[in-house]
């Protein structure tokens, strides 16, 4: 199982948002895959439990080992299968 850490500013709206949209990607895909959310001042202390760090804002964290996807596109639609497909080729 792969697991996914995906962080807003808070934590809450809309990383719920994209993380909903990556659960539904990835089981038509049928990648079995686990999702968390936080907020974005917490990703340097949780991200080394996981394989995917996905955000919808600006992060700059240098201290990262995992890749990093930019999902914005989820929350505007603009490029959003594009996100999507890089996401889900990033957890196969």
């Amino acid at each position: 199982m792969k697991r996914v850490l995906v962080a807003c500013g808070n934590g809450i709206a809309t990383s719920t948002v994209v993380a909903t949209k990556i659960r539904e990607a990835c089981e038509d895909e049928g990648l079995n895959i686990a999702v968390t959310q936080c907020k974005l001042l917490e990703v340097e202390s949780k991200v080394t439990d996981y394989d995917l760090l996905v955000t919808t804002g600006k992060f700059e964290g240098e201290a990262v080992n995992v890749p990093v996807i930019g999902a914005m596109s989820l929350l505007t639609g603009f490029g959003e299968e594009e996100t999507i497909e890089e996401i889900v080729n990033a957890l196969k």
